[in-house]
């Protein structure tokens, strides 16, 4: 699993905790849906921590409590 596809996971997982659908998540942000939708695509490859962090604004968590996951721990190194 890539940094981004586990950054995408976790909104997901996040949004569904919480019973939201991507564009309110988008509105709760201050973030048009679009970003968000664009954010979430997969091919696109980079993310901006920016946006990751208005994300985690509008679902009211920290970025800590975001990247506190076993999932996140478990990424390979990016430098080999």
């Amino acid at each position: 699993m890539t940094v981004k596809d586990a950054v995408v996971h976790r909104f997901q997982q996040l949004c569904a905790e919480k019973g939201i659908k991507t564009n309110e998540l988008a509105t709760r942000s201050g973030m048009t849906p679009s970003t968000v939708y664009s954010m979430m695509d997969s091919r696109r490859r980079d993310l901006s921590i920016i946006t990751v962090k208005k994300l985690c604004d509008g679902l009211d968590i920290s970025l800590g409590e975001f990247f506190s996951t076993p999932e996140f721990d478990a990424l390979e190194q990016e430098i080999k």
